[in-house]
């Protein structure tokens, strides 16, 4: 009897064991495979990673041609300061209440972003733009500065492209979006006294999509 159950433990046993190696040879090729693939999902997001940043730095570049004479940039909101000093009437919003002086160089500051915008940004078909036009009120505490301030942005913009701009022709990789911080935006000069920080600002933002060599 006691043969017979050796005999019949070895065979068992070879079988178990062949099983075993088969599974654990099945587990090593399905973990070489996923770990395969995610090493290339990882290499190409980092490929992709870096083409934006590319990209990136590459709009950087363009919009630092923008000439401080019109615009001034703080590194720190990320913002390009319209470099004309503008005095509206209180509570006005109409472009021609200012100086002819500063309308003729508001005027040569939107043809010189106007410019930029249209030929020195890369023009990537997956890449667009927001253009965001912002005004900025003085702190007069008048009741509606956040809503004048946004009537002086679209002032600026209709000033620049018309009274019914056909963006698309102008700036056809850019959405022009208008903004008005009233008295509460940033950055502000201090001391924060009228007609100090009534001014535009200007942010363009890149819109990356997928990336491809």
């Amino acid at each position: 009897m006691k043969g017979k159950d050796t005999d019949f433990f070895w065979p068992s046993f070879t079988d178990l064991m062949t099983s075993l190696f088969f599974i654990m040879l099945v587990l090593y090729v399905l973990t070489y495979l996923k770990l395969t693939n995610e090493r290339k999902i990882i290499e190409n997001q980092k490929k992709v990673t870096e083409q934006q940043l590319n990209k990136i730095k590459e709009i950087q570049k363009a919009l630092g041609a923008l000439p401080s004479e019109y615009f001034i940039y703080n590194d720190e909101y990320k913002k390009h300061i319209l470099n004309v000093s503008v005095n509206f009437k209180r509570g006005s919003a109409n472009m021609l209440d200012l100086k002819l002086e500063t309308r003729l160089k508001i005027r040569i500051a939107g043809k010189v972003l106007e410019r930029i915008l249209r030929d020195s940004l890369p023009t990537d078909q997956n890449i667009k733009y927001l253009l965001v036009i912002e005004g900025q009120a003085s702190k007069d505490n008048a009741p509606i500065n956040d809503e004048l301030s946004y009537s002086r942005a679209i002032s600026l913009r209709n000033f620049w492209f018309g009274s019914k701009p056909n963006l698309n022709k102008v700036l056809p990789n850019c959405e022009v979006i208008i903004a008005g911080s009233g008295q509460y935006g940033v950055p502000r000069d201090i001391p924060d006294i009228p007609p100090k920080n009534q001014r535009f600002m200007i942010t363009v933002i890149p819109k990356i999509g997928n990336i491809r060599d």
